[in-house]
């Protein structure tokens, strides 16, 4: 630990003592944390980082920026779990204190192989000697590796490669390494930029982890946005799928989804070799969602984490901000493959800290309940509404499911989130799942997914479903 590191951490840890006795005197500064959902201990939280299952542990790194709740120079914070819902911080697990990553711990994955966790991340370094637009000129992307083999203490950082590594005809914009053994090799993916600002995927192999090459590159047909950044690459039944978070897709329906999408295409082929792309399938169609990352657990099932959060988003906020704290993770997902669709659900771990309060059919009211899961079974033709804190409305009209606000000022529940929905011929079941400041829809067995945040002043909830199943369960 140099001098930087051991100056660093005690400014998180004085950051994170205040806003936990800042906390402890106010209800109101904590009425919005979360109960099934990673947050930071203060500050800033995006993207989920480093998932994995290591010595029947889960843990879950993240984006950290302790010390400014709209975000500042990134760190991973550590989580760990056995269950995937109950958490226990560790603290800061990478600082940015060497010269290939001083402004910035970023994005990254965890590889786990010989009883050793494998750390690969970004190294953000933006120059300051002259006049860069920090696209094309003036910034690093480092590809670094550190390793623990306890998963608390980590070992000295390596740094693999640097821009002049990567093909010639890319920006400066290179992050994101996610790493998969195949076949005794090891292979990368990582985000990237072109010169003609083309978002791609790269594709790199080693035979030692540490010695990487250039092996392919992963694009659309036609230029499909600028950035394509956080990708994953892994099979679900018999679909290989790419995910990656795209940025600069406009027009058409792109004008009424978020500013930056994520999501996934199918792979017809080999990503070394020749390859189709599917059209891309969004993961989530909600106000909140960025980033995700997966992982295949010790029992083979492939999880999903996301940043609950939107970059670069100007039509709407978090109040937090004023508590001193931002942004949360989405609650792990199971990726299944069902009827030729990818689907997701709630990890099946939940299940044992559910409580169910009322079964009935038709309609369903309630209040106080802000921590619960919602499920309405046998919808039939359509006839449905949902309405939660009076002010988050879920329904179906002109053959669009649709999740929108009464109001959209940023001054209530929705803090500016309007409508976001989706085509669909026939809404057959919804599961929601409510937290203290988050919703997360799953319609149709999760064949689409809706996440929002929201900042309820009341928890009720109003269900109407003709002659439907409607099942309320309090979390515990």
């Amino acid at each position: 630990m140099n001098a930087l590191t051991r100056d660093l951490a005690k400014l998180v840890e004085t950051a994170e003592q205040s806003q936990k006795t800042r906390e402890e005197l106010s209800v109101s500064d904590r009425k919005f944390r979360e109960k099934l959902h990673l947050m930071p201990p203060v500050g800033w939280l995006n993207d989920p980082n480093g998932l994995c299952q290591f010595q029947g542990i889960y843990h879950a790194f993240f984006q950290y920026s302790p010390f400014d709740a709209e975000g500042g120079v990134k760190m991973w914070g550590h989580y760990t779990s056995t269950n995937m819902i109950d958490w226990e911080y560790q603290g800061t697990a990478l600082y940015p204190d060497q010269p290939f990553d001083c402004h910035g711990v970023y994005s990254g994955s965890a590889f786990i192989e010989d009883g050793k966790m494998y750390l690969y991340y970004t190294g953000n370094v933006k120059l300051e000697d002259g006049e860069y637009d920090y696209i094309r000129t003036g910034r690093e992307g480092n590809t670094v590796l550190v390793m623990t083999e306890d998963g608390k203490t980590f070992g000295r950082k390596k740094e693999l490669m640097s821009n002049s590594d990567y093909p010639d005809d890319l920006t400066c914009h290179v992050r994101d390494p996610k790493v998969w053994k195949e076949n005794d090799i090891y292979y990368m993916v990582q985000g990237a930029r072109t010169n003609e600002d083309v978002g791609q995927v790269l594709v790199f192999e080693s035979e030692d982890k540490i010695n990487w090459k250039f092996r392919n590159r992963i694009e659309s047909e036609n230029p499909f946005g600028y950035m394509w950044e956080c990708p994953d690459y892994f099979e679900i039944g018999t679909k290989k799928l790419l995910s990656t978070s795209i940025q600069g897709l406009e027009g058409g329906i792109w004008d009424d989804c978020n500013v930056y999408q994520s999501g996934y295409f199918e792979i017809e082929g080999d990503i070394l070799g020749e390859y189709k792309l599917s059209e891309y399938h969004l993961w989530d169609y909600g106000f909140d969602y960025y980033a995700p990352q997966s992982f295949e657990t010790e029992d083979g099932r492939r999880i999903h984490i996301s940043w609950m959060g939107m970059p670069d988003c100007e039509e709407y906020t978090n109040p937090t901000i004023q508590t001193g704290w931002q942004h949360c993770f989405t609650f792990p997902r199971e990726i299944f493959e069902k009827n030729g669709k990818i689907c997701q659900r709630p990890i099946r771990e939940l299940d044992e800290k559910k409580h169910l309060v009322s079964d009935v059919k038709g309609m369903l009211s309630s209040d106080g309940y802000s921590v619960y899961e919602l499920e309405i079974l046998n919808i039939a033709e359509n006839h449905f509404k949902v309405i939660l804190s009076n002010e988050l409305i879920l329904d179906y009209a002109d053959g669009r499911f649709r999740m929108h606000f009464i109001s959209q000022d940023k001054t209530s529940v929705s803090a500016g989130r309007s409508m976001r929905y989706v085509e669909v011929d026939e809404v057959k079941d919804l599961k929601i799942l409510a937290d203290r400041s988050s919703v997360e829809v799953f319609v149709n067995d999760g064949e689409y997914v809706f996440s929002t945040r929201y900042y309820p002043e009341n928890h009720k909830l109003l269900a109407e479903a003709v002659e439907a199943q409607i099942r309320l369960s309090e979390i515990m």
